[in-house]
Formats: C-alpha cells, structure tokens, sequence
C-alpha cells in the first residue's frame, strides 16, 4: 500500500486527474479520495472577533474565620 498526498483540481463537471509516481504498475487499484473542506478568510475572522467568555462570579465567602483546607488538617494521619 501507497500513500500519496497532492493536491488535485476538480472541474465543473467534477472531474479530477491525478499523476501518479511511475512505480505504480498498469490496472484498477482501490484508491480513497479525501476533501478537506478549509475554512474561508471570513469564518477565521469571526472567530478571532468573539469575545471572550464571561462566566459569572458567586462569591460565597469561607465557612468560618477557622477553616483550614491545608491536605493534614483536613484528612489527618489516616488519609496520606
């Protein structure tokens, strides 16, 4: 198995041709054609014109002034 990457011309009637290296021999071969479909000058643009994202802010304060969330106070001997 081949793989050859190139860039093809598509007519209006949908045609492509392709050149071919000439170790490929002579008869029908399977052959899978991929297009990718490129994102136009405009779309590029509208993404890079989005604002950025605002999440919203709850401020809820600690618990308590005595809060501590150090990994020992919170876990003790048994959890490490």
């Amino acid at each position: 198995m081949k793989s050859i990457e190139t860039i093809a011309t598509v007519t209006k009637d949908g045609k492509i041709t392709v050149q071919l290296p000439p170790d490929i021999p002579a008869g029908e071969h399977h052959v899978v054609i991929v297009i990718e479909e490129k994102y136009t000058d405009e779309k590029v643009e509208s993404q890079e014109k989005r604002p950025p994202l605002n999440f919203p802010v709850h401020n809820c304060g600690l618990g308590s002034e005595n809060l501590s969330l150090r990994r020992e106070d919170m876990y003790g001997d048994w959890g490490r």
